[in-house]
């Protein structure tokens, strides 16, 4: 009853941000405007940090008890494994889809030369670097633990917790109160999310006011047919996941949908993946996921399992080729789409992440950098999409993965 509240009240924001971003749009002069998205947008701010204030310590704490309880290094490689397996066997049909699309609809065609965001280009330009192969490496191996929890390096949080939970692991009974400690600390964690999501309405309501308020719904006027192939892409994916779910987990999935409606909506409505990773963990454990599964599983996926997120990134390189009639050959896409394999890893769960490395990869492949700015007026509505999306994708990786280690557990009740 209580997530079905908050899911309520978060469709009521949403609703209530984009009638009062419109009345704004419609009403007030240009500098209202653009005070008044500043100051609403402080709202959707401030729930996000809330909760990127908590990722560190609950992914660590979380991955470090899921490791030891897995056991030994044979466990941990096996289910370790099995991820890895759907990760890149989902990133790969995610990517080849947004080729297929882009190929076959020629979205590209339809973008208007003339609506660029240019002043939103440079903002993503002075991030690219820092999604370069070149800096690959740095995104995966931590310099120094501390650093990447301070910066919500999820990755490296990662991997430094890999270390940690084997070596916990491997002394035995020495490491119990360690791992007792860690236990207690995720489920404190856990708890501090039920008070933040209380939270999530008002800040949906903030991050949509904001986005309307300066773009006005006449947005969709020139990028309807864009948009509209994005959107078929989006739910012939969702297809392809829930239909693998339905044949892993049968007559469940249907009940793992519901479970995850609440962190699909604030998803949606926040652009920002990374907002729902606490309250997801809570309801793949009730669903009756494995906590050691989800503890290992989900931050793993967080940074190699992003399904939206990498078929909408060659949908817009390729779109933005065919607006400057650019052609490429299938083989050049291919090659395109090995390189967003790799660079894409270790992303942050933000809004525009997705952006950066369609810049860097256009650049790459002599497609004009400029033309991101000729898709950032939509992609705000776009990311909604994919960051749902991405959401989905990483709910039926733990779940499949953990019904493959042995099945799911019978679902806590609420």
């Amino acid at each position: 009853m209580k997530g079905n509240k908050l899911t309520f009240f978060i469709l009521i924001a949403m609703v209530l941000g984009i009638v009062a971003g419109y009345i704004v749009h419609e009403t007030a002069s240009a500098e209202t405007i653009k005070s008044f998205a500043g100051n609403v947008k402080l709202l959707g701010t401030i729930f996000i940090r809330l909760v990127k204030t908590i990722i560190a310590p609950l992914v660590f704490s979380t991955l470090v008890v899921g490791i030891a309880k897995l056991g030994d290094l044979k466990t941990v490689g096996r289910v370790g494994g099995k991820a890895m397996l759907w990760f890149i066997s989902a990133s790969l049909v995610s990517l080849l889809l947004g080729m297929f699309l882009v190929n076959f609809f020629k979205p590209g065609s339809y973008i208007d030369l003339t609506q660029a965001d240019n002043a939103g280009l440079k903002d993503l330009m002075s991030k690219t670097s820092e999604f370069s192969l070149q800096k690959f490496v740095e995104h995966v191996v931590p310099s120094s633990a501390f650093d990447a929890m301070a910066t919500n390096e999820i990755l490296q949080i990662v991997v430094f917790s890999l270390f940690f939970g084997v070596a916990t692991a491997s002394i035995g009974e020495k490491a119990a109160p360690v791992i007792r400690t860690f236990d207690a600390i995720a489920h404190i964690i856990l708890k501090i999310v039920g008070y933040i999501m209380n939270f999530a309405p008002i800040g949906v309501f903030g991050t949509l006011a904001a986005v309307v308020a300066e773009k006005g719904l006449s947005i969709f006027k020139f990028y309807l047919v864009y948009y509209a192939f994005f959107v078929l892409g989006i739910t012939l994916l969702w297809v392809i996941l829930s239909t693998v779910g339905l044949i892993v987990l049968k007559g469940r999935m249907k009940e793992l949908l519901l479970r995850i409606s609440n962190p699909l909506l604030i998803a949606f409505s926040t652009t920002s993946s990374e907002a729902v990773f606490p309250k997801l963990t809570e309801e793949l454990e009730k669903f009756g996921c494995k906590s050691q599964i989800v503890s290992f599983i989900l931050p793993l996926g967080y940074s190699f399992n992003l399904d939206g997120s990498m078929m909408y990134m060659t949908f817009a390189s390729l779109a933005i080729a065919q607006a400057y009639g650019i052609h490429l050959p299938i083989g050049t896409q291919l090659t395109m789409l090995l390189v967003l394999m790799l660079t894409s890893k270790g992303i942050a769960g933000v809004p525009r992440a997705s952006l950066i490395i369609v810049l860097a990869t256009c650049a790459m492949f002599k497609i004009p950098p400029e033309g991101v700015a000729l898709i950032l007026p939509i992609d705000h509505f776009c990311d909604m999409l994919r960051t749902g999306t991405n959401v989905l994708g990483n709910a039926l990786a733990t779940s499949v993965v953990s019904k493959w280690e042995g099945g799911l557990e019978n679902p806590t009740t609420t």
